[in-house]
């Protein structure tokens, strides 16, 4: 089989994105060909059956001269070389100016999308794709007649744990963009209230940065709060790093929070869990990954009691931490690892119907 696939970032060093190189490697094992049509490339190896084509974002390039090198690699793509699928990686605009070219083809689209924001761009994308994949039905913000759940594709060999013990005192760790729906300010509240309630010492670690310079006004929000609230001590805020480097923060971290409310679907959460560390998350979406333990690391949204209470709680079982950390990984690896999701994606799409027959 061989594949187009759209995406934002071919870009292994980006913190957010870099993991879909990581995707792509996966599914490549077991297709013939991937072409990539990416917004913006980066550093990347990838295997010799892909060959990335950026439409020039990393170089500055206008919106109307990027639609136009869309057009001049997908043309090329197509006139060069048959193509039986494709798969679009949260990049429905893409999948808009695409569909009707691939559609005369008879080439199917599949649109993957994962994010609370409703868009007529999402609406369209929706309307041309032949399916629609996300990784958990409350992650997508639209229609169901299309949607398949696949998980979230962790890759579990990266993000594994390791034997040495956490750090003293202990770290609460939240990974992800400083953005206003990721809700840090119950964080550092419950980081407040904790201090009052637990006599011993532990430390805060805010892992990331503003997505755009909107955000900015956010950002010194946060540090004026852990000023008014004298956490300096407490609190600390560190800029995003490689995906590389996360898996050792996660393991350096006693547990992990995650405060976006249920629609979102971080996921630095399933990441903090497939190193086997605890994860205090906001979100009813976690709540089958959890299992057992559901009630016991679900807090109410925009509730720093309610996080208080749990950040309290799962510090102080020490001797159970480890277990509950390694429970949460084989439920990882059960239900969003990156093998189960290539596997998925492949047999999706070879049994697409109204397209050629797939060797």
């Amino acid at each position: 089989m061989r594949l187009l696939w759209f995406n934002l970032a071919a870009d292994a060093d980006d913190p957010a994105l870099g993991f879909a190189i990581r995707w792509i490697e996966a599914v490549a094992q077991r297709v013939e060909f991937i072409h990539v049509i990416t917004m913006r490339a980066g550093r990347y190896a990838l295997p010799e059956n892909v060959k990335v084509y950026s439409v020039g974002k990393e170089k500055g390039y206008s919106e109307p001269r990027r639609a136009v090198e869309f057009y001049r690699h997908l043309f090329r793509i197509l006139r060069e070389d048959h193509v039986d699928a494709c798969f679009s990686h949260m990049i429905p605009i893409f999948t808009v100016l695409g569909t009707p070219i691939l559609k005369a083809k008879k080439v199917p689209v599949v649109t993957w999308y994962t994010h609370p924001s409703l868009t007529l761009t999402l609406r369209l994308a929706h309307y041309f794709s032949d399916r629609i994949v996300t990784a958990l039905e409350s992650s997508y913000p639209y229609k169901k007649d299309k949607l398949i759940a696949l998980g979230h594709g962790i890759d579990t060999d990266l993000f594994s744990p390791s034997d040495a013990p956490p750090e003293e005192p202990p770290m609460i760790l939240c990974v992800g963009r400083l953005s206003p729906v990721k809700d840090h300010p119950t964080l550092i509240r419950a980081a407040a209230l904790l201090r009052e309630r637990w006599n011993r010492p532990f430390r805060v670690v805010i892992l990331g940065g503003p997505a755009s310079p909107k955000d900015e006004p956010y950002v010194c929000s946060l540090h004026q709060l852990v000023e008014e609230l004298q956490l300096q001590n407490i609190v600390s805020f560190h800029s995003p790093v490689p995906q590389a480097e996360l898996p050792n923060w996660y393991r350096r971290c006693t547990v992990h929070v995650n405060l976006t409310p249920t629609g979102s679907g971080d996921k630095v959460a399933w990441e903090a869990m497939a190193c086997g560390k605890p994860c205090l998350v906001a979100n009813e979406g976690f709540r089958e990954t959890l299992g057992e333990h559901a009630d016991q690391l679900l807090f109410e949204h925009e509730n720093p009691e309610s996080l208080a209470d749990r950040l309290k709680e799962v510090l102080s079982i020490e001797e159970e931490q480890v277990a509950l950390g390694m429970y949460l990984r084989e439920r990882v690896l059960e239900m969003h690892g990156l093998r189960r999701l290539s596997l998925q994606i492949v047999g999706l799409l070879r049994d697409l119907p109204g397209k050629r027959s797939v060797q």
